[in-house]
This record gives structure tokens, C-alpha cells and sequence, in this order.
């Protein structure tokens, strides 16, 4: 079964497909807004509905290597970059959408509102931190930066993670509304976990086998 589904994700229109089903929720808001279907409050279904994807995007982000170990389809990290540079996407969406809408792209008011408000402060700090992990995201960077540094610096999508969970939350908690919040806790927490889990195996493994070719010299 993992032979097949790896050779599918092989093939010359994965990716395609992929990238196409990514661009399906942008399509969609496009479509709405264009038809005027986007509810009572068009701008406010646009903020949300772009920061809700940018969330999903990260939480697919991190499930494509625990998936890959797991089902045995090394085939999925080929798709790893595109979709990272996809939740780069929507969140940039989502702070333009933020910056018309809800601001007029007053800068000095946008600056005040960060400043002013927790929730839009660290919604705007992992859009910052995300932004050096999409610019490095190329086989370029890579090589410029090596890879010891390149994995580093890319590490810090678990921070991003984290605070892209918190901005959510801040402002749920406004309408005091916390089930899909909780949501996407649980299945962040059991990536981070698995992300944990395995770096302790490998803590305890690194010991027995420095130890083992200590003893055969």
C-alpha cells in the first residue's frame, strides 16, 4: 500500500494537483467576494476565513513528516516546501485583508493597532517570523546557508505555530468561543509531541551507540 500511494505522489502531476487544491480556498474567497457572497460582513468573513487557512496550512505543514514516517511514504516531503510557502500565502492575504479593511492601509494607525492590541501584536509577530523561513525556503538558501543553519532557522515554525495558535485564541475570546481553538490545540499538540517524542528516541539511542563503538575499540 505505501509502495503505491509513493509512486502516486511520484508522479509528474502530483504536484500539480496539489498546488491546484491548495489554491482552491483562495479560488473560492475570490468567487465570493467577486459574486457578493461573502455574508453580512464581507471584510470581516475575508480576515477570518484567510487566518482560519493559514492555520490549516500550518497544522498540514507539520503533519507531512510524522505522516511520512509513519506510512512509510518518504514521496511526501516533495510537497513539504510548496506547502509551506502556501501558508506564507494565505497569511500574507490575511494581514493585506486586515490592512484594507480593517485600517484603509493607514500605516501609522496599523503600527498603533499592533502596538495597542495583544492579539494583533503576536498575529504580527509570526507573520514576521514567517517570513525569513518562505524567503529561505529555496534550494539557494539552502546551499548558501548550509543545512545545519538552514534546519535551525526552520525550526522556528513551532514557534509560529504556537503564536498563530494564541492570536487565534485572543480572538476567540472575545465571543468567548473556544471549540475550534481547542481544535486546533489538540492536533498541534500531538504533532509537537510526536516531534518530541522522536528526538527523545534519538537522545537515548545516541548514548548505546557511542557507548557500543567505545567498547569495540
Amino acid at each position: 500500500m505505501s509502495a503505491a500511494l509513493n509512486k502516486a505522489l511520484m508522479h509528474a502531476a502530483a504536484k500539480p494537483l496539489v498546488f491546484a487544491l491548495a489554491l482552491l480556498p483562495f479560488a473560492w474567497l475570490f468567487y465570493g467576494a467577486f459574486t457578493n457572497n461573502l455574508g453580512a460582513n464581507p471584510a470581516e468573513h475575508l480576515i477570518r476565513a484567510t487566518g482560519d487557512w493559514t492555520l490549516r496550512f500550518l497544522c498540514i505543514v507539520l503533519a507531512v513528516t510524522p505522516l511520512r514516517v509513519i506510512s512509510g511514504t518518504p514521496a511526501l516531503a516533495r510537497f513539504r516546501r510548496m506547502l509551506g510557502l502556501f501558508t506564507y500565502f494565505y497569511v500574507v492575504i490575511h494581514l493585506l485583508s486586515y490592512g484594507w479593511f480593517d485600517m484603509g492601509f493607514d500605516v501609522p494607525e496599523i503600527i498603533k493597532d499592533i502596538i495597542k492590541r495583544p492579539f494583533i501584536l503576536v498575529g504580527f509577530s509570526a507573520f514576521l517570523l514567517l517570513t525569513p523561513l518562505a524567503a529561505t525556503s529555496f534550494n539557494a538558501a539552502i546551499k548558501k546557508m548550509g543545512a545545519k543553519r538552514w534546519q535551525m532557522l526552520h525550526k522556528l515554525v513551532y514557534l509560529i505555530a504556537s503564536l498563530g495558535l494564541l492570536h487565534f485564541f485572543w480572538m476567540r475570546s472575545g465571543k468567548n468561543d473556544f471549540a475550534e481553538v481547542a481544535v486546533y490545540a489538540v492536533i498541534l499538540a500531538v504533532l509537537l509531541g510526536w516531534r518530541v517524542r522522536q528526538y527523545m528516541k534519538k537522545k537515548r539511542i545516541q548514548p548505546i551507540s557511542t557507548g557500543r563503538e567505545q567498547l569495540s575499540k
